[in-house]
């Protein structure tokens, strides 16, 4: 596989529609009856849709498809900030051998320069936050911020999604804000552990090992009102569900209390974390930081 050798450009054709379906079945091992129609896809596009696809020669590797919303849906506040409207960024896929090839990168910032050409400055979506690799790359390579919490925000699912509730971040992408215009020049936001508890961060919910070497989490959720929390979680999710669901459902019951708490109390997520801890145990944690 190539890793470099994508171009990003309009999808237009019902062809290519076409095999963005199969891009979603193959991405997230969807039913068919949880894919987005090519029809409806080729529609939306023809009236003003943002559905961009990576191709590899006539080959589509991925796809990122956003609407036009009204900001006001989401709050007075982001409203007032962004104006009247926004992009929802509905879904966006890669095919599994380039998901690490720097094609999703390249898709939400072609996303972005659409947008800003059209005058939009907000870009939203909503991401499973209990996806260590998701998480980084949405908060530390993207530049996004979170302070909402959906329960169960699609239903139940099925493909990699199925047995828990669909519970996701919604995330706000302020396209021209100083932090994205960094990280939109191949600039990444990094932190350690170590940097942040020597300047006063507080571990929230430090997990467990099990005898599998999988992440328990803590009974005991620290209670602060410090600047900078860590919230941690799976880094490894996928990897925990096979190994044990309930113990997948469990983390999904804790981190959902734990978020819907410090956002209510005026927090958003600002930064992810990844720690090394031994060869066999990697940690990973949500930057949370006051804003209210």
């Amino acid at each position: 596989m190539k890793t470099n050798d994508f171009v990003i450009r309009q999808v237009s054709s019902n062809e290519d529609t076409v095999q963005i379906e199969e891009v979603q079945r193959l991405a997230w091992g969807m039913p068919d009856i949880e894919v987005i129609p090519s029809r409806f896809m080729h529609a939306l596009e023809h009236n003003g849709a943002c559905l961009l696809g990576a191709y590899v020669g006539d080959k589509i590797v991925g796809f990122s498809f956003g609407l036009i919303g009204l900001t006001a849906t989401i709050s007075p506040s982001v409203a007032e900030k962004a104006g009247p409207f926004h992009m929802y960024s509905a879904i966006t896929g890669i095919l599994p051998a380039y998901q690490v090839s720097g094609v999703g990168y390249g898709l939400k910032i072609a996303q972005r320069e659409l947008a800003l050409q059209t005058g939009i400055g907000l870009i939203t979506w909503t991401y499973d936050p209990l996806e260590s690799r998701n998480g980084y790359f949405n908060v530390n390579k993207l530049g996004v911020v979170c302070g909402r919490y959906l329960r169960n925000y699609h239903g139940e699912m099925g493909g990699i999604n199925a047995g828990l509730p669909t519970d996701r971040f919604y995330v706000e992408w302020w396209l021209d804000s100083e932090r994205v215009e960094a990280v939109a020049s191949g600039r990444p936001l990094e932190f350690t552990r170590a940097a942040l508890l020597a300047d006063g961060a507080v571990i929230l919910n430090s997990a467990v090992r099990s005898e599998a070497a999988l992440p328990v989490p803590t009974a005991a959720v620290v209670q602060s009102s410090a600047p900078r929390l860590l919230a941690e979680i799976p880094a490894d999710f996928q990897q925990l569900k096979r190994q044990d669901m309930s113990l997948a459902i469990a983390w999904r019951q804790h981190t959902r209390r734990l978020f819907e708490h410090y956002f209510e109390a005026g927090y958003e997520v600002t930064g992810f974390v990844r720690y090394v801890e031994s060869e066999a145990f990697h940690r990973s944690y949500y930057l949370l930081e006051r804003t209210a």
